[in-house]
Order: C-alpha cells, then sequence, then structure tokens
C-alpha cells in the first residue's frame, strides 16, 4: 500500500509540474504564476499543492533542476552516438535546439531566473549552466588530451554560445532557426580550431 501511495503522490507532483509548465509562456513568468492557478490548472485543492512543495519557489527550483538533468542527459546520448568531433558538434546543436523547441517554457524559466531577483533561482540556474560546462571540460579533456584550464576555457565559451542561441530560437520560425544552427555550428568550430591552433 505504501509503494501505490508513493507512486500516487509522484504522480500528482509531476501533475503540478507540467501545470505550472504549461501556463508559462513569452508574456507570463513564473513569478508571475500563483499558486492558487496551478492548482487549480493541477486539479487539485491548493491546500495540497503543500503536500508536495513548500511553496513556489521550491516547485520553480524543481523544474530547474530536472530540465538541467534531462537536458545534460541528451546531451551525453547525443555525445556517445557520433564518434568524430565534426558529428558531436552538428548532433549537440541539433539535440540542444529540439530541447529547446519542444520544451520552451522550462526554457524561458532558465533564463528569466538566471538574472531574476530570486537568489535561490539565480544560483540553481547558474548551478546547471557549470554541470554543463564541467561534463564538455571533461569530455574535451577525454578526446583532445588538454589539460584542464584549457578544457575549461572551450567549453565555457562553447556552452556561452549555445545557450545564447537557445534564447534566440525561441523567437525564430523554422527556416531561422535551421539558419541559426548552421551559424551556431560554425561558431563552435572556431573555437575548436582556435584551441588548436594555440596549442
Amino acid at each position: 500500500m505504501t509503494g501505490i501511495r508513493a507512486q500516487q503522490k509522484e504522480k500528482t507532483r509531476q501533475t503540478i509540474m507540467r501545470a505550472a509548465l504549461k501556463q508559462l509562456s513569452a508574456e507570463t513568468s513564473f513569478s508571475g504564476l500563483s499558486l492558487r492557478e496551478v492548482a487549480r490548472e493541477a486539479g487539485i485543492a491548493p491546500t495540497s499543492f503543500y503536500r508536495h512543495f513548500k511553496d513556489m519557489e521550491e516547485l520553480g527550483l524543481t523544474l530547474v533542476d530536472e530540465c538541467g538533468v534531462t537536458l545534460r542527459q541528451l546531451m551525453r546520448k547525443a555525445r556517445k552516438r557520433i564518434d568524430t568531433e565534426d558529428g558531436v558538434i552538428q548532433i549537440s546543436v541539433d539535440t540542444f535546439m529540439e530541447f529547446v523547441e519542444n520544451n520552451a517554457q522550462i526554457f524561458r524559466l532558465l533564463l528569466r531566473e538566471r538574472s531574476g531577483t530570486s537568489k535561490a533561482f539565480r544560483n540553481a540556474v547558474a548551478r546547471e549552466i557549470r554541470h554543463f560546462t564541467d561534463e564538455l571540460t571533461a569530455y574535451i579533456i577525454e578526446t583532445d588530451n588538454v589539460d584542464e584550464q584549457h578544457a575549461f576555457l572551450q567549453a565555457e565559451a562553447m556552452v556561452t554560445i549555445v545557450f545564447n542561441a537557445g534564447a534566440e530560437a525561441l523567437d525564430c520560425t523554422k527556416n531561422e532557426r535551421e539558419q541559426l544552427k548552421e551559424r551556431v555550428v560554425q561558431q563552435l568550430w572556431f573555437i575548436v580550431r582556435g584551441a588548436v591552433v594555440r596549442d
């Protein structure tokens, strides 16, 4: 019985998270959401919300964490699918842009809270971006056999370009997004080639 209750609780928790994401848009930020609206969208009483999250901030922080985990898993799979450097850059950009297109609300949350008024949110987003940078740093060290500082600088530049492109992609048409992806791939190649020249 305990297992069934735990499953039901997790199901309701996920429903609340989806309800919050559904209400986010280009016009509506997370700070503009109310607990009552999220509870109504999730089909639960407002008081039931507190069985799953302490407050709206905890809900938002959970969304940021889950977004980061999901995206990092996708990027890891993308890097494993292709064993050439050229292929890794292309498929990584394609994977990232596909995630942004399919998860526009959560990506908007990351962008807005990255420089928002909540220190907890800013720290959470910074932590997720640092995770991306650290994983890419480790990958560069492994594949290019360079020192950690060199790899980190390269990874940090690449992550910055890709995240900025993701922000631009949110308002692009399909054709504009394809052009943007081509530019990003070229920009990442500039970084890779520059790193090789510097060596």
